[in-house]
């Protein structure tokens, strides 16, 4: 009391002098509360109290303060209670709130942030491209090789990943053959050529494929390609699916039970028939979903038959053993017939000529001959050579040049042929001729400076070495360079575009084409090019990797590795523009004799023509814009539609020509555009689009 009493009279010395006699009272409240304790009948304190903050303690007065220190123990300590109450339950509500939200947000992120995606990865093969998605499907654990897609069952990470990542691949291609009561096949295993730890590894596999959804992918392609980042999924999904069915039907466990047999066999059947030829899941019908769901709830119902899954990966193995072996067998058997085809000259196109020639020599001679003779030799006018024994690529190549020309009357064609060829060819062009444009037909023979002691290419083509080389057929099973062995390459025509300055001596610019073009928009610019001393104006081909230098020539001869670079850009022979003032400058002639002479023994190259020009025109070429020359319409059926609508020449360059049955449909409509098939010779031919 003392103590409260002498604080009392401390802190009044510190107060205003308007305030003494609200003090004294409200403190006298205050001691008199204090001592009687609870039982005190005391009125309520009037409006100034004490600040409870024990670092610094201030009276207030009716509301207002003073920073005037004061302290009180008892209500110190009381507020030193309630504010550990008050922390106390502040920290049980936080743990009450808080720990549901770190647990669901633990439980959560594991969720959504996998080590390893579950799901299919299918790949494509380009060429343009793209590129390059994924598609969920648990269900397979199938792949697909050489143009088809791939698909990779994805585990979990897991410390066995690595252990089967050698194993990722494995199933790559999966084909049976028919059997004789069901169309559906069965292949025995030689359980034998497995050792145990591949069984052990495969039946690791197999139980966790097993673990994967049943129906998550299936389901999910069936309900259409909604990403639209794959084509024809379904069918692809569709087509696994029905190999996984014909492998369970030669599972033992599987055998054993005829009635679920039987019903598998049907639902093979019942989407056998859904799938037809089909090629696109918009050719499905419309029950496809159905009949795959029912298959799918069918081998769910084998898959709880089966005991032992690896017996499952054995028997995909071995179809995988067995299919690779056809597909092999299968290439190689395409390989030849394509070169085959290439090589053999269509009945029509054997009959034209005939019909042609018998034509020519039942003409009186004066009616044999061309006009305008005086045009050929005008350096002025657009000049073109082409070299050919094939009348409708002749043909084509002229019509559509002519037609596309802005000026028709200032373009001349020099065309050579062959002794058989010679005849019908000038035939054609008598009885179709060019409109306003100039045509010569010459015979290769005329040209008696050409000769094997003046060419060593032509007294290359005549040894027998050369012809055992480009038709050895019988050995082209184990040829990797059967598709260039056309005997086409043993013509002279083919090597006479090395010797254009002396074919055309008062010429200075020529534009040479190959028979195999296609020309869509007018070539006049070409002559106005600067070639800048270059010799021919090319378009490269540094796209792909193999059209490099290192594809056509022999760099591990010392010859070739120390004079040229292996990844240089090739070009392509087709559509070249020449100047031909600078080659007779620069003797291109004597450098090309010289390369043929070291190659003899073809050790250099040994295909075609491509590769000599590549030596001859080194550092001697103008690149040209792309657009001015688009190529792969024989091989690759993926070029750009664009590309072609830009192209002022498409090239028809592979052995897949438009004019053999062979060649690309979705191409053909170029080159046949440009044909009359209502010219009677064609009729009689029965030479048809």
């Amino acid at each position: 009391m003392d103590n409260l009493q002498h604080r009392y009279s401390h802190l009044t010395d510190q107060i205003p002098q308007t305030y003494p006699n609200q003090i004294q009272t409200e403190t006298s409240f205050l001691i008199k509360r204090k001592t009687q304790g609870p039982n005190c009948k005391c009125p309520p304190l009037p409006p100034l109290y004490f600040s409870h903050d024990m670092s610094a303690p201030r009276i207030f007065i009716s509301g207002d303060w003073r920073g005037r220190k004061r302290g009180n123990p008892i209500e110190e300590e009381e507020e030193m209670v309630r504010r550990r109450r008050r922390s106390v339950l502040l920290l049980l509500l936080a743990l009450t709130v808080l720990s549901p939200l770190v647990l669901y947000t633990r439980r959560l992120s594991a969720a959504l942030n996998p080590i390893q995606p579950v799901g299919i990865v299918f790949s494509e093969e380009s060429r343009e491209s793209a590129s390059k998605s994924t598609e969920p499907d648990s269900q397979e654990f199938l792949l697909r090789k050489a143009g088809e897609h791939k698909n990779r069952v994805l585990s979990e990470a897991t410390a066995a990943d690595s252990a089967r990542s050698e194993d990722d691949d494995l199933i790559e291609q999966v084909t049976s053959k028919e059997g004789e009561d069901d169309g559906l096949a069965t292949v025995s295993v030689d359980q034998q050529q497995i050792t145990t730890a591949s069984q052990q590894r495969s039946a690791s596999e197999a139980s966790s494929l097993e673990n994967l959804p049943e129906q998550t992918s299936m389901e999910n392609s069936l309900e259409g390609n909604k990403d639209g980042a794959l084509l024809d999924t379904r069918i692809r999904n569709i087509r696994d699916l029905l190999i996984k069915a014909k492998v369970y039907l030669g599972l033992g466990a599987i055998r054993a039970n005829p009635q679920y047999l039987k019903d598998l066999r049907q639902r093979i059947r019942e989407v056998q028939k859904v799938l037809g030829d089909a090629s696109k899941d918009s050719d499905l019908p419309k029950n496809a979903n159905e009949k795959v769901k029912t298959l799918e709830q069918t081998l769910i119902k084998g898959k709880l038959m089966q005991d032992d899954c690896s017996v499952v990966v054995k028997k995909l193995r071995a179809m995988l053993h067995s299919a690779e072996e056809q597909l092999h067998a299968h290439k190689k058997q395409t390989v030849f017939l394509t070169q085959l085809a290439a090589k053999t000259l269509p009945k029509g196109l054997h009959c034209l000529p005939l019909r042609l020639a018998n034509e020519y020599f039942s003409l009186d001679p004066s009616h044999q001959q061309f006009p305008n003779k005086e045009k050929l030799d005008d350096p002025k006018l657009y000049h073109y050579a082409l070299f050919s024994d094939n009348i409708l690529a002749a043909a084509v190549i002229v019509n559509s040049t002519v037609l596309n020309a802005k000026h028709p009357s200032h373009h001349v064609f020099h065309i050579v042929t062959d002794r058989l060829n010679y005849a019908p060819m000038r035939m054609w062009f008598l009885s179709n001729p060019p409109g306003k444009a100039t045509i010569e037909v010459r015979n290769i023979e005329e040209f008696t400076w050409l000769n094997a002691s003046y060419s060593p290419v032509l007294k290359q083509l005549e040894s027998q070495s050369m012809i055992d080389y480009y038709f050895r057929t019988h050995r082209a099973n184990s040829d990797s360079n059967l598709k260039y062995r056309n005997p086409k390459y043993l013509s002279i025509l083919n090597h006479l575009r090395f010797y254009l300055p002396e074919i055309y001596p008062n010429l200075h610019k020529i534009v040479f084409l190959d028979d195999d073009v296609v020309i869509k928009k007018d070539l006049t610019s070409l002559w106005s090019i600067d070639m800048k001393g270059k010799v021919i104006g090319v378009v490269e081909t540094c796209g792909e990797s193999f059209h490099r230098f290192d594809r056509y020539l022999n760099f591990s001869n010392p010859v070739i590795a120390k004079n040229f670079d292996p990844h240089a850009c090739g070009w392509a022979f087709g559509m070249n523009v020449f100047d031909l003032a600078e080659w007779r400058r620069q003797n291109i002639t004597e450098i090309y004799h010289s390369w043929q002479k070291l190659n003899q023994d073809r050790l250099l190259w040994k295909l075609g023509t491509l590769p000599p020009g590549l030596i001859t025109f080194w550092n001697k070429t103008l690149p040209l814009n792309r657009s001015w020359h688009v190529l792969g319409l024989g091989y690759n059926p993926h070029v750009s539609s664009r590309d072609i609508e830009r192209a002022a020449v498409i090239h028809y360059n592979g052995n897949m020509k438009p004019w053999l049955e062979i060649g690309l449909p979705k191409f053909r409509n170029y080159w046949s555009a440009y044909l009359d098939y209502d010219q009677p010779f064609l009729r009689e031919c029965n030479i048809n689009p």
